[in-house]
């Protein structure tokens, strides 16, 4: 009998990739035969592993069809094995997979529906942090904020897309109220999503301000950050920018590196 961790390599290999040879030594023989039993596990593994994916993203499976949906999954599976034991966090890559996979080159828009689906997925799923507040930065001197790296809340993403796919979510998502059709023509769109209390909400922001959070969400000192945002839009107003991510509490502590 080989260690555990090897023997799990294999039966891993078996489940997803259909080679049993490496296993079907270890397996008890026993009716209905090493094979026949693999099969059963190997439908339930891939079954639960589909069906986790379908929760992550349900508005691309709508979109797809169910059945064009589990072909996709099914490739996706056997290309990118799951390596934790969490099901929801399956499905990292899952984007950039719908993206190179041929039978979806049709649907260009597709790759940042699963985007924003993996973003709402990561908000329910962010750790809490303690945000920072406006009295943790009253201590600093005018260069000190200046040089100052924060990071946004863990549950924030920010997603910038040349499709509507928030439009495109709101239509086809379960019980939707605005559903119909999209046009696709009506331009990209720039989104935040993240937590906020128990729910995941989803916004567009003006490009001033996305500028500022990405340039936040990248690390940048506040005073580059607040650079970047002006260079986007001349007219922001930076300090209120700033009240609001703080309102928001969206600002949490500085990297280590900062202190």
């Amino acid at each position: 009998m080989p260690p555990l961790r090897e023997l799990e390599r294999r039966f891993a290999a078996a489940l997803l990739d259909g080679d049993e040879r490496a296993v079907v030594c270890d397996i008890e023989p026993d009716a209905p035969g090493a094979s026949a039993r693999l099969a059963v596990y190997r439908h339930h593994v891939l079954a639960s592993l589909t069906a986790a994916l379908a929760s992550t993203f349900p508005v691309v499976r709508r979109l797809v069809d169910p059945r064009f949906f589990g072909w996709l999954a099914d490739r996706y599976l056997h290309a990118h094995p799951p390596t934790s034991p969490c099901l929801f966090e399956l499905g990292d890559d899952f984007a950039d997979f719908v993206a190179a996979f041929p039978a979806c080159a049709g649907l260009p828009w597709l790759p940042d529906v699963a985007r924003l689906e993996w973003a709402m997925n990561q908000a329910l799923h962010a750790d809490d942090i303690d945000a920072l507040d406006a009295a943790s930065l009253a201590a600093l001197t005018p260069s000190g904020i200046g040089a100052l790296v924060v990071r946004l809340h863990p549950s924030v993403t920010l997603l910038a897309s040349r499709w509507p796919v928030d439009a495109i979510w709101r239509a086809n998502r379960d019980g939707a109220v605005d559903a119909g059709a999209v046009d696709l023509d009506s331009g990209g769109v720039r989104l935040e999503i993240r937590r906020s209390g128990d729910d995941v909400v989803l916004r567009a922001l003006p490009h001033g301000t996305f500028a500022l959070r990405v340039a936040l969400a990248g690390h940048s000192p506040l005073e580059a950050a607040f650079e970047a945002a002006l260079a986007a839009d001349p007219l922001l107003d930076v300090t209120a920018e700033m009240r609001a991510l703080l309102d928001e509490r969206l600002l949490v502590r500085p990297l280590a590196s900062s202190c």
